[in-house]
């Protein structure tokens, strides 16, 4: 059996947690999402979390979507928010 190797946009978050920073994680692509207490931390889980959702994917009989981050573009952009009068 070959083995395929994909790309996966992961976006991490800080909160604060009963005044404790947290890392929230998100995979879009596979719709995965976890969180952890430093950022090495919660990398390893999302991890963990994709390769089961492929294992899944796999299981299923479905097609395993991936992400092409070289034809990417992943930018942010700051906007005015108006006060209420």
């Amino acid at each position: 059996m070959e083995t395929q190797v994909g790309s996966y946009r992961i976006i991490i978050e800080p909160e604060m947690q009963n005044g404790k920073k947290v890392y929230n994680a998100y995979c879009p692509t596979l719709d995965v999402a976890d969180y952890g207490d430093s950022i090495e931390e919660v990398l390893k889980s999302i991890h963990d979390g994709i390769e089961l959702a492929i294992e899944a994917l796999v299981h299923e009989g479905k097609e395993v979507p991936t992400d092409n981050i070289k034809e990417q573009v992943i930018t942010s952009t700051q906007a005015s928010i108006p006060q209420k009068v």
